[in-house]
């Protein structure tokens, strides 16, 4: 008997398998148009801009423009802040009265402590974005909800508007500030108009300026990964060494500045300010950034998105008026357009998935 091994010839190795990065695949612009979070926005804003020019004869002239883009942009400053905090997965209910307190703030400053305008500018700014760091530091601190410490400030905040404008000023009301050394130039910077006789506000400018830098913070800056990373999953971002705590302060503070900075232009605006100025408008800002494309979930969205949310709403507003509806009706379109809003941004988000399947 041979004791020699039977061969057993070796299996043959399985083909190497092609893998490609799903980043370098071919997408088609379909999928890429689908993917984007403010499709929905830019459709809705296109329906309602064609219905009022056509229904109205007011609203598709520049005059008509430069209402409503007013609108918009003290809508949108804020609100762009507000979607870049949604998209790291928090929210902030004193936004709004933020612009009421800083405007306040500025006013004492000017017309009661005798500062020059722009000191008050600064030191508002300064306050404003404090507010911010103590909302952020007693989110990530406590680990409580956004909604329930940012509601606890909206209280506070306008408790001390009330209460402390009465206490130095006998009213709910701040005047006199166009009085002030330094208001002429303020103004023009930050309240005025330009191209006459239309007269767009100068706050447009800002919100284009301001929707510009946070859409390249968000596509390219390392900022911007830790920002949708912090909102998506801030456990896997914590664990890959993004800053989680440090970039929520920092958007809280944004949205608190971004606020701010709106408050001051409608107080040098109007050269006064009620107590009860911006209440209500976080709701407005909000709606703003979720019609623009955020998620409530975090994680998902644009800064351009929100700014289109704002002119949809800005739209909206002044072609109820153009048409010569009861404003009330405004109210029924917020509602009508956030639940829109949600149901076409979940749509689309379903659609982008399937395409990348």
């Amino acid at each position: 008997m041979s004791d020699q091994a039977t061969t057993v010839p070796a299996p043959t190795p399985p083909a190497p398998v092609s893998v490609v990065d799903e980043r370098l695949a071919h997408v088609s612009l379909l999928t890429k148009l689908l993917r984007r979070p403010e499709l929905g926005a830019l459709m809705a804003a296109t329906v309602i801009g064609i219905f009022f020019g056509v229904t109205t004869s007011e609203f598709g002239t520049l005059d008509g423009a430069a209402n409503w883009t007013d609108v918009a942009s003290t809508l949108g400053i804020p609100a762009v802040a507000v979607a870049l905090l949604m998209i790291g997965g928090e929210f902030d209910l004193s936004a709004g009265v933020m612009t009421g307190s800083s405007g306040l703030f500025m006013g004492i400053l000017a017309t009661e402590v005798g500062m020059s305008i722009w000191p008050a500018i600064l030191l508002t700014l300064v306050a404003a974005a404090m507010v911010g760091f103590i909302n952020g530091y007693m989110v990530v601190r406590t680990k409580l909800p956004s909604f329930i410490v940012t509601l606890a400030t909206f209280f506070v905040l306008q408790g001390v508007n009330l209460g402390v404008t009465k206490a130095i000023t006998g009213t709910v009301r701040v005047a006199g500030i166009g009085d002030v050394s330094g208001y002429d130039s303020a103004f023009k910077v930050l309240g005025g108009s330009f191209w006459s006789p239309h007269d767009f506000r100068v706050t447009v400018l800002w919100w284009i300026a301001i929707t510009a830098i946070a859409t390249w913070v968000l596509a390219r800056t390392r900022v911007g990964n830790w920002i949708f990373g912090v909102g998506g999953d801030q456990v896997a971002a914590r664990n890959v060494g993004v800053p989680v705590s440090r970039v929520k302060i920092a958007l809280f503070m944004t949205t608190a500045t971004a606020s701010a900075l709106v408050g001051i232009m409608i107080a040098l605006r109007l050269a006064s300010v009620q107590a009860g100025q911006g209440i209500g408008d976080e709701f407005n800002y909000i709606i703003a950034a979720v019609v623009g494309g955020c998620l409530l979930t975090g994680g998902f969205g644009s800064a351009f998105g929100a700014a289109i949310g704002a002119l949809i709403i800005g739209m909206a507003f002044i072609g109820i008026q153009f048409e010569g509806w009861n404003t009330d009706w405004r109210f029924l379109f917020l509602g009508v357009i956030l639940l829109l809003a949600v149901l076409i941004n979940n749509f689309v988000r379903r659609s982008a998935e399937g395409a990348r399947r």
